[in-house]
């Protein structure tokens, strides 16, 4: 881990002690930051009525969604195929009506 910069004066020069950091230009001292933990297991996907979603389960749309790009409007109650889970802003990768699709996962409800 490298030393940061004091967010007083913006110095790097900075002693490093058990729980803290201080700054030996200004003499400011400051808590160190804990460090990010790696993802403890999978990442959990949940609708928006608060189920958990997996690979493999059927969702419903909630509402009707436009497609971007297109004119073409997918109506609420709308089944999908089953369902991958995937990273991105986009949590949920599925078929609908023939077409690949990226859904949030608050716009649909477990089926």
């Amino acid at each position: 881990m490298s030393k940061p910069a004091c967010p007083m004066c913006e110095m790097t020069d900075v002693l490093e002690h058990p729980g803290r950091w201080e700054c030996v230009t200004c003499g400011h001292e400051w808590d160190r930051e804990p460090e990010p933990e790696a993802a403890a297991g999978p990442r959990v996907v949940k609708d928006a009525h608060g189920n958990v979603l997996a690979d493999g389960d059927v969702v419903m749309l909630i509402k009707d969604l436009p497609l971007k790009g297109s004119s073409q409007v997918l109506k609420g109650g709308t089944k999908s195929k089953p369902i991958r889970l995937v990273d991105g802003d986009h949590e949920i990768s599925c078929k609908i009506d023939g077409q690949s699709i990226g859904l949030k996962a608050c716009f649909v409800k477990k089926a």
